[in-house]
């Protein structure tokens, strides 16, 4: 056992290593070049559009596009905002936070093809629910299958169901129990509670899915973001000299001070770009499948929302998570992980208050996490099996939530891992394919004023 968890460390490292990285920030850098910074021309345009309650007559689809997004969000606003930013500042310092926005720049160009392709070629299952992404994209992209299409879009369907039963479900409970342990929480009752939530919603559908969602991640997001901004006017005088740190490390890299044993530029580079993408999950190809089901007639609506998708990941809340720990200080104590921003928090609110935002925080998220991934991995297993494997897989949901609050799964953490940088190969191999594709669909749509939004 402790070979194999070897071997999955050395390949999780190699699949977000330098290499993989370049080929995850070159694609970004490639999509924005071929849509002509659609991400910049259109961000406007995305939160105009966010805010509209117009919807169209002729429209198909089976939730608002709000929903989506707040589905896709639920997904990806995760133990990573907490734990993830605060695990590249520990090792690759303050300037990782910049690689972080630069990666998240250009991962709103790979969002937004993502989200148009899998919109171009989603297709209804038996039930008339429609399904989209990565794996339909390959199915449904080519006038003719081929056996390397095939290989890759049924892998991709296996990998989604892999990584959505072991990383964003058991994985997450056990998150909870471990956040939860100080305060004696029996663990099976963390997971009772998981499980029968979570076939509240689930069991409903994607639409109740949708609505559920809508609700949840704006008020976990406020939570969030509020309580940082909190510490954030505790400690104005830390912000400007915080935000020069960021840039400066990044060109410079971050010397040894307190704790913290110092980290080079290419290091910064590499911890922000894979602590981003882990993030916001742009070249994962997972939030395509939520949007694939938005109620819109052209696939660029859908698109626009995943420029805002990694905004308000990467951009507002890993930042405000960032600016939080360097601000306070304790972004060189030696901590890293969940344990520094619990401790940036603790220390940035009076009294218990710090500990209490951060867990609660974490379930919330956990939860949301739970929800939105329960989508995607339906989705591979109804692309592998068919619909009447949709609502046995509903029930399997439930009970691995229950089961990843009171088993040990530290080899399937690795496993995971491997599994989900295994899970954007084939994501990234079409959208290299298909880039003309969604080029072309951008530019039919924004030119020929399709919808009134293209004319704001």
């Amino acid at each position: 056992m402790q070979v194999l968890d070897n071997i999955l460390i050395k390949m999780t490292d190699f699949l977000f290593g330098p290499y993989m990285l370049v080929v995850f920030f070159g694609t970004g850098l490639y999509l924005t070049i071929r849509t002509k910074g659609i991400q910049f021309r259109k961000f406007g345009l995305a939160m105009r559009t966010m805010f509209s309650r117009k919807q169209r007559d002729d429209s198909d689809g089976e939730i608002r596009s709000f929903w989506a997004l707040a589905s896709a969000l639920s997904s990806c606003i995760g133990v990573a905002n907490i734990a993830g930013v605060a695990a590249a500042l520990a090792v690759g310092g303050p300037g990782a936070v910049f690689w972080m926005w630069v990666a998240a720049l250009l991962g709103m160009a790979t969002k937004y093809c993502e989200i148009t392709l899998a919109l171009y070629t989603r297709e209804k299952d038996e039930n008339g629910v429609w399904h989209g992404g990565a794996m339909y994209l390959l199915k449904n992209g080519f006038k003719k299958q081929n056996p390397i299409t095939k290989f890759l879009a049924g892998f991709f369907a296996v990998a989604t169901t892999f990584v959505g039963l072991v990383s964003c479900n058991m994985l997450q409970t056990n998150t909870v129990v471990s956040s939860l342990s100080p305060y004696n929480v029996n663990p099976y009752l963390i997971g009772i509670i998981f499980a029968v939530l979570c076939g509240i919603v689930i069991i409903g559908g994607v639409k109740r899915l949708g609505r559920v969602t809508s609700i949840l991640t704006p008020t976990m997001g406020c939570i969030y973001v509020l309580a940082a901004l909190v510490i954030l006017v505790l400690n104005a005088d830390g912000i400007i000299p915080g935000l020069k740190l960021i840039v400066t490390s990044a060109f410079t890299g971050t010397a040894a001070v307190g704790g913290f044993s110092g980290a080079a530029v290419s290091f910064a580079i590499r911890q922000g770009v894979a602590r981003g993408i882990m993030s916001n999950e742009a070249g994962i190809g997972s939030s395509a499948m939520i949007h694939a089901t938005a109620t819109v007639k052209y696939p660029c609506e859908q698109g626009i929302f995943g420029i805002l998708e990694v905004f308000f990941d990467t951009i507002v809340v890993c930042t405000m998570t960032a600016l939080v720990i360097i601000s306070t200080g304790v972004w060189s104590s030696g901590e890293t992980s969940a344990a520094l921003s619990g401790l940036a928090f603790s220390t940035g609110l009076p009294g218990e208050w710090g500990n209490i935002i951060v867990i609660v925080c974490t379930i919330l998220f956990v939860f949301s996490t739970l929800l939105g991934w329960s989508w995607y991995a339906e989705t591979g297993v109804t692309f592998l099996f068919g619909d009447k494997a949709i609502l046995p897989f509903r029930f399997v949901w439930c009970l691995c939530a229950f089961l990843g609050a009171i088993v040990d799964i530290d080899i399937v953490w690795h496993a995971a891992d491997t599994v989900n940088g295994l899970m954007a190969i084939p994501n990234l191999i079409s959208l290299w394919i298909f880039a003309g594709t969604a080029v072309k669909l951008t530019n039919e749509y924004f030119s020929k004023d399709k919808s009134p939004l293209a004319r704001r």
